[in-house]
């Protein structure tokens, strides 16, 4: 993640704090980001130096004046007159990660072998908090080669708790 992205990432979230509206921002963010990977030459077309910069920034204001706050709608203008717009999914992520930072949310990508009922997501939601003590939204996945168990990663640590992971343990000692 580039500098220029975490400097404007965190100037939108001081935005976004003074406005109350931290959730809002970052559901407008999401928005713009996801019009731009379902339309690559979107992000080609405002980074365009063939076009003006007044038919990019309208572009911009003609597509999303409507969708997202105006706070926001400004924000991506002033990012693509910059010419940082090739940098806008780096700045997402920089405002997501000051966004959970300061709500101590975390996000833990669990893989398991079977689909998680709702009460085994429940469950390790709760250890998950314990553990952390932070408020924890799963990301799950399914991995039928893991035999059996689930691994977690979450606030950059793994567990494995994952039958293949076990068997080999088991494998490693036999063959000492």
């Amino acid at each position: 993640m580039t500098d220029v992205a975490r400097e404007y990432a965190a100037a939108l979230y001081m935005l976004a704090a003074e406005n109350d509206a931290k959730d809002a921002y970052m559901e407008a963010l999401d928005t713009v980001a996801a019009a731009f990977q379902s339309e690559p030459a979107y992000v080609e077309l405002l980074s365009s130096p063939a076009i003006s910069k007044a038919e990019r920034l309208q572009a911009i204001q003609n597509a999303f004046r409507d969708a997202i706050p105006d706070e926001v709608v400004s924000f991506v203008m002033l990012f693509c007159e910059r010419g940082h717009i090739r940098l806008f999914d780096a700045c997402v992520d920089a405002y997501r990660d000051l966004h959970r930072e300061a709500e101590r949310l975390s996000v833990a990508k669990v893989t398991s072998a079977v689909p998680l009922d709702e009460e085994e997501q429940r469950r390790l939601v709760e250890k998950l908090e314990t553990i952390s003590e932070r408020r924890v939204v799963l990301d799950c996945a399914v991995d039928p080669a893991l035999l059996g168990g689930v691994i977690v990663e979450i606030d950059g640590k793994q567990y494995d708790g994952s039958l293949r992971h076990r068997l080999r343990e088991i494998k490693d000692v036999m063959n000492e």
